[in-house]
């Protein structure tokens, strides 16, 4: 009966003067139960004064100490290790009730499984650890970018640009990880989680991002997520599955999200006074913060983040893959040239010669061209260097037997200006000393001899003939054309411009300084 009786408001009001009886009366308590506070308080010597700051279990606890405390039948658990073998796999608090059952049910009654979950939610409330039931060590990170920027200082004109903050965050440990970045596109999207995965030292099964393009394409409420090509094919390499959060859905990834307001403080706010004039300067000093960050002890829990991460949750990651990820794009339906050839950066690389004329996607990392057609990896090259143009990559494979399919070169369109005659060697001679390299004069070259497709080869000869008379030093195709179109090459001369009688025009001697 005692143990209902708030103590508190008793002491209460007889400091305000009301007796036991009143008491018993207005608040409908029993006359033996308002007397039994009573006297343990003057037995105890408390008055009003000693308990008004005092919560209402606290006071009833202090007057009557012990009471209502009983020592439980069941065998109790070793509440420590279920909490730390929670963190593991596939661990359950089912498996874990049956092995409590099965290693105690002979020496002791146990508890059932409702009251075995019902009190590890208890110790993981008293003690202040955080629940296991909802995170599992080693099982997922989340990933986001961050809301505030931060920026650099140009020291040349000394303009202020933004640099965004990449978050990541393992749920089970909280610790988290920060990197640096001049954009948000999807080449620092990508190079930011392999620098995670570097930093971290391991994977995880699950990669947890928000809904943002450069890793979702789409987030339907009904059937598949669509993700980006390069962001799947990094989570792959990690031996990783993206699985975004809900649209709209923030506690989808509520660890990344706290983090982001920590990283505010200990990040933006801790570097505020200081200026940064180069990335590398900033992320020094980033790594430095979020080191601290991660050493920081817990408010209501005993170690920190790296400390719970070292011991607890990264012997259960999983390795990291032999190579690090390289970073690459992707470029959609390139049609595949008559030479068995596709553009890219103004170069050509060949594609195995029965896929002439379809649509393939070219994939281009910093070393590496990948040519596929649909999820069939076609063939590869060695990517040119960004500086050269009009240059050939060709696999002898790729290619049919035949000339025709060759790559041209200068001994090629030389070979061919031979077969015309001595007249088109020198032009196409020409044409050459006029580029600083080869390759630049490839084009004009070809255009003066596919004339010979439109024109019998003799006349191109002839037509080469006649402009190596005239004082262009160089001839090409626009001055060759017109002699063929007008038939010039039959007669043996080009026409002369008609003399114009029609202005006044200066002696030499006026431009020589002579008397005017």
């Amino acid at each position: 009966m005692v143990r209902k009786i708030k103590a508190k408001l008793v002491l209460q009001l007889r400091n305000q003067g009301l007796s036991g009886r009143a008491m018993a009366s207005a608040q409908g308590i029993a006359r033996n139960s308002v007397q039994a506070v009573l006297d343990s308080a003057d037995r105890l010597g408390l008055g009003w004064d000693d308990v008004e700051e005092m919560p209402e279990a606290e006071v009833y606890a202090a007057l009557f100490p012990g009471r209502g405390v009983h020592e439980s039948v069941f065998a109790q658990p070793d509440w420590v290790r279920i909490h730390t073998e929670l963190a593991r796999v596939g661990v359950t608090l089912k498996l874990l009730h049956q092995e409590y059952v099965d290693a105690t049910s002979k020496a002791q009654a146990t508890m059932s499984y409702d009251r075995f979950c019902r009190l590890y939610g208890d110790y993981a409330a008293v003690s202040g650890a955080t629940s296991r039931v909802g995170h599992k060590a080693g099982r997922s990170i989340e990933v986001d970018w961050s809301g505030p920027t931060m920026q650099l200082l140009d020291p040349a004109t000394g303009e202020m640009s933004k640099v965004y903050l990449f978050v990541a965050c393992l749920p089970f440990s909280r610790y988290a990880f920060v990197e640096a970045c001049l954009d948000m596109r999807q080449e620092s999207w990508l190079r930011a989680h392999t620098s995670m995965f570097t930093f971290f030292g391991a994977s995880v099964p699950r990669l947890v991002p928000d809904n943002l393009k450069t890793g979702v394409i789409s987030h339907p409420k009904e059937g598949e997520v669509v993700l980006n090509d390069a962001y799947r094919e990094m989570a792959a390499h990690y031996s990783a599955a993206v699985l975004p959060g809900r649209v709209r859905h923030p506690r989808d990834k509520s660890s990344a999200e706290n983090t982001v307001s920590h990283v505010a403080t200990w990040v933006i706010a801790g570097l505020r006074h200081e200026q940064f004039t180069s990335l590398p300067q900033l992320l020094t000093r980033i790594y430095e913060q979020i080191d601290s960050y991660n050493r920081q002890p817990f408010q209501k829990r005993d170690g920190s983040r790296l400390s719970v991460f070292t011991t607890e949750e990264k012997p259960l990651l999983q390795p990291l893959p032999a190579a690090p990820f390289e970073i690459s794009s992707w470029s959609y339906k390139r049609k595949v040239n008559k030479n068995a050839h596709v553009v890219w950066a103004r170069n050509f690389y060949s594609v195995p010669f029965s896929h002439i004329g379809a649509l393939v996607d070219l994939r281009v990392t910093e070393t590496m061209l990948e040519v596929y057609r649909g999820d069939e990896r076609l063939t590869s090259h060695l990517l040119l260097p960004a500086s050269t143009t009009n240059q050939y990559q060709t696999n002898a494979a790729d290619l049919p037997e035949g000339r025709s399919f060759l790559a041209w070169d200068r001994a090629r369109i030389e070979e061919w200006a031979a077969r015309m005659g001595p007249a088109t060697v020198t032009v196409i001679g020409k044409i050459f000393e006029t580029v600083f390299i080869d390759e630049a004069g490839f084009d004009a070259a070809l255009a003066v001899l596919r004339l010979s497709r439109r024109f019998p080869p003799a006349r191109l000869e002839a037509a080469c003939q006649l402009a190596l008379r005239g004082q262009v030093r160089s001839p090409r195709y626009a001055h060759l054309r017109p002699i063929l179109d007008t038939g010039q090459d039959k007669t043996g001369h080009t026409s002369e411009p008609e003399p114009d009688d029609g202005g006044y025009v200066r002696g030499g001697a006026y431009y020589a300084g002579g008397p005017r």
